[in-house]
């Protein structure tokens, strides 16, 4: 994998993970919690989606070709 796209990966990971903590803090995560014990669906996207991309960037970064 090319480091560049390896690095926008982890990048854009790191910011969907910021999104969803900043989205598990809003007011309709708060009432989804209270009612079903849960953060919306909206929050879990961010954050699972953010967790894979940042894993798929860091691996291509340390794993990926060795070309400079």
């Amino acid at each position: 994998m090319n480091k560049a796209i390896s690095l926008a990966l982890l990048v854009g990971g790191i910011v969907l993970i910021v999104y969803g903590i900043s989205a598990s803090d809003s007011i309709s995560s708060s009432f989804s919690r209270f009612f079903t014990g849960s953060p919306t669906d909206k929050t879990m996207w961010l954050l699972i989606g953010g967790i894979i991309a940042a894993a798929v960037g860091l691996f291509g970064l340390f794993f990926g070709s060795k070309s400079p």
